[in-house]
C-alpha cells in the first residue's frame, strides 16, 4: 500500500470513526494516547503508545461519593467553568460559582468523562491532592489539569480506565 494512500486511511479513519478517540497521526506513524487513573494510588498515567509519559497525583471521591470505576471517553472540555452545584443532597447547602471566583471548586478547565456530573477538573483545594476528598470527581492542580486537557485536545477524546 502507498504511503499517500496508507495516511489517507488513516485520517478518514480518525474523521469519521467514533470509536477511534486518542489517536493522531504524526508523520508516517499513528499515536495513541489514553488516561489510567488508579484510585487506590490516586494517580493518573497518562500513556501514549504503551509508555507512561506522565503521571500525576489526583484527589478521588470519598468513601461515601466514589469515583466510577470503568472505561470512560473523555468528552467536552470546558475551560475556566462556572460551578454549578449538582442536584444532590450534600450540595443543597451551595451556591453557583463564576469562573475566577477562589471559592470556585472548578479551577481553569474540566474534561468530563461521565456526563453530566462526573469530570477531571483543576481544584481550588491543592492541599487535597493525593486524598480521596471529591464527590466522585477527579481533582487536579489547576496547571495540571491545565497541562492534560491541552494533550487531550489534540487527540480528541481519548480513552480513560478508572480501576481501583
Amino acid at each position: 500500500m502507498s504511503t499517500s494512500l496508507r495516511r489517507w486511511l488513516i485520517a478518514a479513519l480518525l474523521l469519521f470513526s467514533p470509536i477511534v478517540g486518542g489517536v493522531v497521526l504524526r508523520g508516517n506513524r499513528v499515536e495513541t494516547v489514553k488516561l489510567k487513573v488508579d484510585l487506590s494510588q490516586r494517580t493518573l498515567k497518562v500513556i501514549e503508545d504503551g509508555d507512561v509519559v506522565h503521571t500525576y497525583g489526583v484527589a478521588v471521591g470519598t468513601r461515601k461519593h466514589p469515583t466510577p470505576t470503568g472505561s470512560y471517553w473523555t468528552g467536552r472540555i470546558v475551560w475556566n467553568p462556572r460551578w454549578v452545584p449538582p442536584p444532590s443532597k450534600w450540595a443543597r447547602k451551595f451556591r453557583p460559582r463564576e469562573p475566577g471566583d477562589p471559592r470556585n471548586p472548578m479551577q481553569g478547565v474540566k474534561i468530563y468523562f461521565r456526563e453530566p456530573w462526573y469530570f477531571i477538573h483543576g481544584t481550588n483545594a491543592p492541599g487535597s491532592i493525593g486524598s480521596a476528598a471529591s464527590h466522585g470527581c477527579i481533582r487536579m492542580r489547576t496547571k495540571d489539569a491545565k497541562a492534560l486537557a491541552r494533550r487531550i485536545s489534540k487527540h480528541g477524546s481519548v480513552l480513560m480506565v478508572i480501576q481501583q
